[in-house]
């Protein structure tokens, strides 16, 4: 699986954070990830208007330590 992995903190204590994640196929591959992800993450923060991604990044889902 690929994951777009993300990182959002409050907009009212920025040094509040959470990490995300949202998967896909596959045989989308990274690239697709990396075109699809914006859009993605913009619908995302839309259903959390009190949080703002601060970085986001596409990689293979389980493989935490692989540099994309």
């Amino acid at each position: 699986m690929i994951e777009l992995f993300f990182v959002t903190c409050l907009i009212a204590d920025p040094k509040v954070c959470h990490d995300h994640s949202l998967l896909f196929e596959p045989k989308n591959g990274l690239f697709s990830c990396m075109l699809m992800g914006q859009s993605e993450l913009a619908r995302w923060v839309e259903t959390h208007p009190r949080e703002r991604v601060r970085e986001w990044k596409c990689r293979y889902a389980n493989a935490q330590q692989q540099e994309i």
